[in-house]
């Protein structure tokens, strides 16, 4: 069959680098030569599934990559779980397509998605049935607790009974590939054994034949991170065990989702499960935790900028004796380095006058000094060894007491 047809439609260019979304919609290439629609669709479905070009994978990371970031500036306002697909997961089947089964693409990207809507309700319902003990555990859920953290909706009209938006806010989740070599479609193969009794049209017996139709699926062991965000604003002021416990009790539902429910279509024959990665989560762990220390860092350098340089120089040596507490280590009694030679420093520049301490500083000094020394320098919890170390430091004049 002849058509007049631009040359970059032709057979000579058929969109190989295009992402697979655009492959399965726009630029969809499985029709018959008469324009029927095709009569064998698995090889139409293959073709889509096999699309995706670099460019695509560079796209996908960073659509991942970006929420990841986006994640992690919102702290503790935002609860991710990462995971992997340990079955295949099909979205969107319902969207009219020429091969019937459609499928879920996000735009104008062309990469597939579960959008946070379907998130939202797979977890919910975990929630509902975590919160009537179908489960055993509840793990902290009630029916106030979902209307807080999902919302509360009412029947069309209804304008009397009280509504709420939920506090949680679910993003859209992405899949990606576990390795370059690894692909993110699949297609999948359903096949009824009896189409005529299932449509109503017949009893069911064995000479019925069997009907194959294909569908694309998000490829089993392919990774993703689902992003939950909390807004506190959102959350009653007398729930402050729910403020506190949303995370905990989000995460008993996304572990039961992701088992026993699953997510997308066909989930009642064992599609969209979801395994958690204990290595991602030990990495977004120790990620999180250096954040955290990175945060209270710029946070205690604030406050010691804030200081006086005398008020500055006791809070740092405080620091210093912390930390080598912690370590479980102590320094020894050397006044040539470590604690104890800064000491002796500190309590020389206390004293000096020209160093414009006042009596309240060098009392604050002493105080810290006689606080931790015992506790870092070795010898120095010796009641012969302080009383010593004591003199070398000047206690007395430091506390503006007579020698």
């Amino acid at each position: 069959m002849s058509f007049a047809l631009p040359d970059y439609l032709t057979g000579r260019n058929r969109f190989d680098d295009c992402p697979p979304g655009h492959r399965f919609g726009l630029y969809f290439d499985g029709w018959e030569a008469d324009w029927r629609k095709p009569s064998n669709k698995t090889p139409a479905f293959k073709t889509v599934a096999g699309a995706l070009p670099s460019h695509s994978r560079a796209a996908l990371k960073a659509l991942c990559q970006r929420q990841s970031v986006l994640a992690a500036s919102l702290g503790d306002l935002v609860f991710t779980h990462p995971a992997r697909l340990t079955a295949p997961l099909a979205t969107g089947l319902g969207n009219e397509h020429p091969l019937e089964n459609g499928f879920a693409f996000l735009n104008p990207h062309g990469l597939p998605y579960l959008a946070g809507s379907g998130v939202k309700g797979v977890i919910r319902r975990a929630a509902e049935e975590l919160a009537r003990g179908d489960w055993g555990d509840t793990a902290g859920w009630d029916q106030a607790a979902i209307d807080i953290l999902f919302g509360l909706e009412t029947e069309p009209g209804d304008t009397q009974s009280p509504r709420n938006r939920g506090a949680l806010m679910f993003w859209d989740l992405f899949f990606q590939p576990a390795s370059d070599k690894a692909p993110l479609l699949t297609v999948e193969i359903m096949t009824p054994h009896h189409s005529g009794y299932l449509q109503g049209n017949g009893t069911p017996h064995a000479n019925e034949q069997p009907n194959p139709i294909p569908f694309l699926a998000v490829a089993a062991g392919c990774e993703c991170a689902l992003h939950v965000q909390c807004n506190p604003a959102l959350i009653p002021a007398q729930a402050l065990a729910l403020r506190e416990g949303w995370r905990t009790r989000l995460a008993a539902a996304i572990e039961l989702a992701g088992e026993w429910l699953g997510f997308g279509a066909k989930s009642a024959v064992g599609y969209g499960r979801l395994g958690q990665d204990p290595a991602r989560r030990r990495k977004l762990e120790q990620e999180a935790a250096a954040r955290a220390e990175a945060q209270a860092q710029q946070a205690r350098q604030a406050e010691l900028a804030a200081l006086g340089p005398q008020a500055r120089a006791i809070a740092e040596f405080v620091e210093q004796c912390s930390k080598k507490q912690a370590s479980g280590r102590r320094d020894p009694l050397n006044p040539g380095s470590g604690l104890y030679a800064a000491a002796l420093q500190l309590s020389r520049q206390a004293l000096d006058a020209a160093q414009g301490w006042s009596a309240a500083d060098r009392l604050q000094l002493a105080e810290a000094l006689a606080q931790w020394l015992p506790a870092v320098v070795e010898k120095l919890d010796r009641k012969d060894d302080w009383k010593d170390a004591r003199k070398k430091l000047h206690m007395a004049a430091l506390r503006g007491e007579s020698a």
